[in-house]
């Protein structure tokens, strides 16, 4: 539980992955796009506009409907690729300037943390009410190996840091309070871990933004004063190419604060469910001492 397995480093790597494809896959369709309007046809479009024409010479006349419903399926795809190349999100980005690819790295980081803290957080969750009545059963029933076998059989932070308490049993009750505490600080490292990442992103993304405004800003001004003629569409496209990375920043920064603060409200909650399954052992072992 304290040590991160290759499954999720696998994990968070594909998240990184497909973050990167769905930013780069617009530039990309726009590229094609662009290339095609130009008079360039694929390769693939070409040989498929061939095998077209082909089947529409030797088609009986009862056929041209298949050959209509192909054509209009290529329709479609091209005006997917289009909707996405005009969609304008790859403009933007270009228009923000460098500043931009430090924000696009910056939000993969954000997201692959934020999605591999979710996976964690949720494997993490366990009905505690539920666990410590198996536990004190069998603490009853088959004493405190039948116990431990319940916390091997239970996976979470709070089913560990009970086993660790149950390996001290024999010890006395101190021994198993420090116990439990030991496992319980190496589980809460575990649990917090990426939530600075999560907090750097929040706070870095609005600064990073904030100074491609203002490199944007300083470009939009030489550009005002080279020109001989200065009017307001020139002034009023420069400030906004600017502001274009304070609002990525903020974009960026938003879901990563609220992930942060969300992130951190169920760590408070584990570790009070935490402290209240510890204390609970702890009386059931000093009541199975006492009889």
């Amino acid at each position: 539980m304290a040590s991160i397995g290759w499954s999720k480093r696998v994990f968070m790597l594909g998240c990184l992955v497909l973050a990167g494809f769905l930013c780069v896959g617009p530039a990309v369709a726009q590229e094609t796009m662009t290339e095609t309007a130009e008079g360039e046809v694929p390769a693939e479009l070409g040989d498929t506009l061939g095998q077209m024409e082909m089947t529409d010479s030797l088609a009986e006349p009862g056929d041209s409907l298949a050959v209509g419903a192909g054509f209009a399926d290529l329709e479609e795809d091209t005006s997917f690729l289009g909707r996405i190349a005009k969609s304008g999100l790859v403009d933007l980005f270009h228009k923000g300037g460098d500043f931009m690819w430090a924000l696009l790295a910056l939000s993969l980081i954000g997201l692959a943390v934020l999605i591999e803290r979710l996976f964690t957080l949720f494997r993490a969750k366990t009905n505690v009410r539920r666990l410590m009545g198996r536990i004190v059963q069998a603490l009853q029933s088959e004493g405190v190996e039948g116990a431990m076998k319940v916390c091997e059989g239970t996976r979470g932070p709070i089913a560990a840091i009970l086993h660790a308490g149950l390996m001290k049993a024999d010890r006395g009750p101190d021994e198993v309070e420090k116990a439990i505490q030991s496992s319980g600080t190496i589980e809460m490292s575990f649990l917090e871990r990426g939530l600075v990442v999560l907090s750097s992103v929040a706070t870095i993304g609005p600064l990073l933004g904030f100074l491609g405004t203002v490199s944007g800003m300083i470009h939009a001004f030489e550009a005002i004063a080279a020109a001989e003629q200065v009017n307001a569409k020139l002034v009023a496209t420069g400030i906004s190419e600017a502001l274009i990375t304070t609002a990525t920043g903020l974009i960026i920064a938003i879901p990563a604060q609220a992930a942060f603060n969300f992130f951190t409200s169920q760590i408070d909650r584990f570790v009070i469910e935490m402290e209240e399954a510890s204390t609970e052992m702890i009386d059931a072992l000093m009541q199975m001492e006492g009889k």
